[in-house]
């Protein structure tokens, strides 16, 4: 994969899963699939009226298409996605994930086409994780977003006020969030996580 050295990692795949109405050409997850082709998508049958189990199985069938080393790049709806899918996974292949503005499924204000996602689980996910918040992001409040990060033991970076970090908050290329997936891979080889 460009950009990162180690011989061992470049067998990566990174496989990126969109949120609630999917991610449009300029998201970044369609900038970096852009600079990247050889990201995965997950490509779910209907973005804008999400059912969990059909999102979590189409999650599977191509997780499993991919090889022995994933890591997965959700956005908001994405994230909760990865994380039900991850209390049912059997196969070890994910080796980390970057969850940026997970969407609180469980809060009064969230759309009622999420709801459906509910309950978010609040256990240790089986892989390394980032994850990446908004101090001012509508879809959930920053302690909700630390409080995932602590059950999922996963690292919680916040960027400020950046909204829900998608294109309506001008995150297009999102050169900084790269970065952050950069360094995630660089290091997930280091800090294996054993199943539950």
């Amino acid at each position: 994969m460009e950009g990162i050295p180690d011989g061992d990692q470049a067998l990566t795949t990174v496989l990126l899963v969109p949120g609630f109405t999917g991610s449009g050409p300029d998201h970044w997850h369609s900038h970096w699939q852009r600079a990247h082709p050889e990201y995965a998508r997950v490509e779910q049958r209907d973005w804008d009226h999400p059912e969990l189990g059909e999102w979590m199985v189409t999650l599977d069938r191509k997780i499993s298409g991919l090889g022995s080393d994933v890591v997965l790049v959700g956005h908001s709806l994405g994230c909760i996605t990865i994380a039900r899918w991850a209390e049912r996974a059997t196969r070890g292949v994910v080796s980390g994930a970057m969850l940026v503005a997970p969407s609180d499924v469980e809060a009064e204000t969230a759309p009622p086409e999420v709801r459906g996602f509910a309950p978010i689980p609040m256990s240790l996910l089986p892989f390394p994780s980032l994850i990446v918040s908004s101090e001012n992001d509508p879809l959930v409040t920053p302690a909700r977003a630390r409080s995932f990060a602590r059950a999922w033991g996963g690292r919680f970076v916040s960027i400020g006020e950046a909204g829900h970090i998608s294109t309506a908050s001008g995150h297009g290329p999102w050169p900084e969030g790269h970065v952050m997936l950069e360094a995630l891979i660089a290091s997930h080889a280091r800090t294996p996580r054993a199943r539950r």
